[in-house]
């Protein structure tokens, strides 16, 4: 369904290099710090595979409201070095380990994280990619799964100290 004010007001694409501090800026105010991805690693991870970044743009101000990013691999579980570790990227990767959605607060509640992952599913499609892959917390899940993604359980993640449910979207 397209959501024509959501086109009207934003500008979807990948993130450019000079946005890098607005990401970590999102990441840290959209995340506590035991969970958000440090500056070091989040500005490697721009510089590795920026084509995984998608952003959203506020036309109105110039400035990022949102943005979801992952890393492209071959494996089909996530596991934590994907947030440190940018050289776990495989462009060939055919399933995507999403590592952040992330929508400023004044900008939630209108649909943008949902047209975050829309669009990016459809580009990585198009890319070749066959799964999406995230962790959460069980009171996101049922967010996750409006959007499609089915619930594999428990995760095998301890970021931040937190318990983390596996979900993943089938793209192919």
């Amino acid at each position: 369904m397209c959501n024509r004010n959501i086109y009207e007001r934003y500008e979807f694409r990948s993130i450019k290099q000079e946005e890098a501090d607005q990401a970590v800026a999102i990441e840290h105010t959209c995340f506590p710090p035991n969970e958000a991805c440090s500056e070091q690693h989040m500005k490697a991870r721009i510089a590795k595979a920026p084509e995984l970044f998608l952003v959203a743009v506020d036309k109105e101000t110039g400035r990022l409201a949102g943005l979801l990013n992952g890393l492209s691999t071959e494996e089909e579980a996530f596991r934590d070095d994907y947030f440190t570790d940018e050289n776990l990227y495989n462009p060939d990767g055919k399933n995507v380990m999403l590592l952040g959605l992330d929508v400023l607060p004044e900008y939630r509640k209108q649909g943008l994280a949902r047209e975050l992952v829309t669009q990016y599913a459809s580009r990585e499609r198009k890319n070749g990619r066959c799964t999406l892959v995230l962790t959460c917390l069980e009171h996101r899940v049922e967010m996750y799964e409006r959007m499609g993604f089915v619930n594999r359980g428990m995760a095998d993640s301890t970021w931040g100290g937190e318990a983390w449910h596996e979900m993943s979207l089938k793209i192919e």
